[in-house]
């Protein structure tokens, strides 16, 4: 191998070795940046993950058991499930993904109190927002970041107000820009729906996952399209990186 070979291949190397280890601490980085708290998984707990496609991800929707794979669907509820039920076998932790794909907040509210309330969760996983926007888009949703802040903050006092013990996780809505469907068009009003999250996370004490700062780091270890096929839904390496980023807001 000649010089010249050798370089290349120690550069290559090494700049392969820098995406293989940089993806958690980008996690770690983003999360304790938000000096966000942590929730407390407790024996026999039962942790719920709410909200639209990015949870669904194909889930089964008639399998009713807990820690069931096909109903816990091919996302990141499914990943960060499985890493707890391996590392935690003798808590008997109980996880239950009742997302649905295009649901807007509105529609988590239609069905809250079979799909969440009477679920009883320990702790509440919730992600929503991205279609509250979008579909304003198509001309088929005429909500604004308003109308999206204003139905958060009332099924949240709602479950507050039925579950006052519940540990809440909010997700940050995000986009990642110039992927497909995420264009010019959706900024500046989609940053509206990303601080709405931000600020009832704070006004409910829940812990925050900032998936934007998440997406927008991990772009530097790999192009845009490696994390989202689309910009919104998330690849298996997306997947991968939101359950890395959910599982350092437990404990």
């Amino acid at each position: 191998m000649n010089s010249s070979n050798r370089r290349n291949f120690l550069k290559n190397v090494s700049m392969g070795s820098l995406a293989a280890i940089s993806i958690p601490h980008i996690v770690s980085a983003a999360v304790s940046a938000d000096k966000s708290k942590k929730v407390t998984l407790k024996k026999e707990g039962v942790i719920l993950f709410q909200g639209d496609s990015i949870t669904d991800v194909g889930r089964k929707r008639d399998a009713m058991d807990a820690n069931n794979g096909a109903a816990l669907g091919g996302g990141y509820p499914h990943l960060a499930a499985a890493h707890l039920l391996l590392k935690r076998p003798g808590d008997n932790l109980k996880f239950y993904n009742k997302g649905i794909s295009g649901n807007k907040v509105f529609q988590l509210a239609d069905r809250w109190e079979a799909d969440c309330l009477q679920l009883k969760p320990d702790v509440l996983s919730i992600l929503v927002g991205v279609n509250d926007f979008w579909h304003t888009l198509n001309g088929n949703y005429n909500g604004t970041s308003k109308v999206y802040r204003d139905d958060y903050d009332k099924l949240l006092n709602r479950t507050k107000q039925a579950l006052p013990d519940v540990q809440l996780i909010i997700g940050e809505p995000y986009a990642v820009k110039g992927v497909k469907a995420v264009d010019d068009k959706w900024y500046p009003t989609f940053n509206e729906y990303r601080t709405a999250a931000r600020e009832l996370a704070d006004k409910y004490k829940a812990v925050f996952i900032p998936y934007q700062a998440i997406y927008d780091k991990a772009i530097q270890a790999a192009p845009a399209a490696y994390w989202t096929p689309d910009g919104v839904h998330p690849s298996v390496a997306g997947a991968q990186l939101m359950a890395e980023a959910w599982l350092q807001c437990v404990k």
